[in-house]
């Protein structure tokens, strides 16, 4: 299979090196040309357009940031959906409105394209090991063809149902990480108040039941919430956002989740 990716950041990255080190022909595009440089080392092809990429590929592998830069590289004359040929597919990594995914998927259908939503966790580290967590929604035969390339950099990949439903998923899984940041944040703080130095407790929690991911990232940097708010406050605030707006659109009620998660933003600066 032929693999081209578009989103090479600090998770797009060492995604794409482990697909090319795997022995998978790929191609990459970046908006900027320090994004490939790493990559000159290796047999990656680069090219001047998502469509020039689609057209040298099977596999077409979206790890940008946000809703519009999928549609960006994705739609248009020299979008990834002009240049890939019908029985090619798209997957897009991204972590974007399950409905942004929907409404390409049928765009790409019409031109006999299979689109997959398939958003990563883990973070860069995760991905240089080969150990993302991947989330897909999409056709079970589709994806079971593009599961081998997924495995050079995950595992484990998960099917959750249809187009949409590996979005939805990522979702749930950040409002619950971000309302455990509230959490554990606040305990250490009250246990400090207590006189329980904020290192001792998180020694104590991060053995017994009440650990958490997120009190586990609070308690490696002492206590403070200031480098997590750097790196992660705004996208937290975009998928909450997101995961309440499907909420409120189904008519179902989050309850304490989506309270702690804004209590959460809250700490970090921001509000939804």
């Amino acid at each position: 299979m032929r693999v081209g990716f578009i989103g090479l950041g600090s998770q797009g990255a060492p995604m794409a090196r482990r697909i090319v080190e795997a022995g998978y022909p790929l191609a990459l595009w970046a908006r900027r040309a320090a994004s490939v440089e790493p990559f000159a080392d290796t047999a990656a092809k680069v090219v001047d357009t998502p469509a020039a990429l689609a057209a040298i590929s099977d596999l077409v592998c979206v790890c940008v940031v946000g809703d519009d830069d999928v549609r960006q590289v994705l739609n248009g004359d020299s979008g990834v959906l002009a240049g890939l040929a019908p029985g090619g597919t798209v997957a897009i990594h991204s972590t974007v409105h399950p409905d942004t995914c929907r409404e390409l998927a049928e765009t790409a259908a019409a031109k006999g394209i299979s689109l997959l939503d398939a958003p990563v966790s883990g973070g860069g580290p995760a991905a240089a090991a080969g150990r993302l967590l991947v989330m897909v929604g999409g056709d079970p035969d589709v994806v079971e063809r593009c599961r081998p390339v997924f495995a050079t950099y995950a595992e484990p990949v998960v099917h959750l149902g249809g187009v949409g439903s590996g979005q939805v998923t990522k979702l749930l899984n950040n409002l619950l990480f971000t309302a455990n940041i509230a959490t554990a944040k606040t305990t250490l703080d009250l246990g400090e108040a207590l006189g329980v130095s904020v290192d001792r407790l998180a020694e104590v929690i991060t053995q017994g039941s009440a650990n958490s991911f997120a009190l586990g990232r609070i308690a490696q940097f002492g206590g403070s919430l200031d480098i997590l708010k750097s790196v992660a406050a705004d996208l937290l605030k975009k998928d909450v956002s997101l995961i309440a707006d499907l909420a409120e659109a189904a008519g179902a009620t989050p309850g304490a989740v989506l309270e702690s998660a804004d209590a959460a933003l809250g700490l970090m600066g921001r509000t939804r």
